[in-house]
């Protein structure tokens, strides 16, 4: 992987933070960038508003609509919460395992979420959705598209903590080569406008454990979804 100018990134996939330098930003696409080590000055503040959305909503292992349950285990907070079942992908106001409405998405995680779109020239984005994802060694998600929202107008800002993960960012067909990004705790991966529907995807975690986090990776995405 290499910066804009060419010159050559060293990046540890086996350690807890990367060796570039936090504030830096990475172009991956003409509207899609990273952020790097942008959420850390927040953690001390997200991770507890993390841990009380977690216990009104646990992560669940769902099905897709082909019968295949996802490696990757998730939970939502906002207006809108993202669900996948036999009967297909869609998002829904309440939470199907409990029945209740999902969890408010805390303030800080919409400023952060707001800051990070702004930094990548979003200057309006108001999320009504954050997915929460759960990965741990062998978890995996494959090539898709965020095409379920009712407008695609607006970014996505997706938040890494815990293990480093390799990112895969690609074309507008499956088929595209994908670019490889690996991401470390506090990253924070904003695309839109013309890269909106680009698929991407994760691969295989590796084993690790990270110092705060321990054997997982947790991603947190916000979208516009309503």
């Amino acid at each position: 992987m290499t910066r804009n100018d060419d010159t050559p990134i060293t990046l540890d996939l086996f350690a807890d933070e990367p060796t570039t330098t936090a504030g830096q930003i990475e172009q991956i696409g003409q509207q899609a960038f990273v952020l790097r080590g942008f959420a850390l000055p927040w953690l001390e503040r997200l991770l507890p508003d993390l841990e009380t959305v977690l216990e009104a909503a646990p992560f669940r292992q769902m099905v897709t609509p082909g019968g295949f349950t996802m490696s990757v285990a998730l939970s939502n907070c906002g207006a809108l919460g993202w669900t996948t079942d036999r009967s297909g992908y869609r998002y829904t106001t309440y939470d199907p395992q409990s029945g209740r409405p999902w969890p408010d998405m805390p303030t800080l995680f919409r400023e952060l979420a707001r800051a990070a779109a702004r930094t990548a020239h979003f200057e309006d984005f108001v999320p009504d959705a954050c997915l929460i994802n759960r990965y741990v060694p062998g978890a995996r998600m494959s090539l898709h598209q965020d095409k379920d929202e009712h407008s695609l107008t607006a970014p996505i800002v997706s938040i890494s903590l815990g293990l480093p993960a390799v990112f895969q960012f690609g074309g507008f067909e499956r088929s595209d080569k994908p670019l490889r990004v690996p991401l470390f705790h506090g990253d924070i991966v904003v695309w839109g406008g013309v890269d909106r529907l680009r698929y991407h995807g994760v691969l295989p975690l590796k084993d690790g454990r990270h110092s705060r986090l321990g054997a997982q990776r947790i991603n947190m995405t916000f979208r516009t979804a309503g």
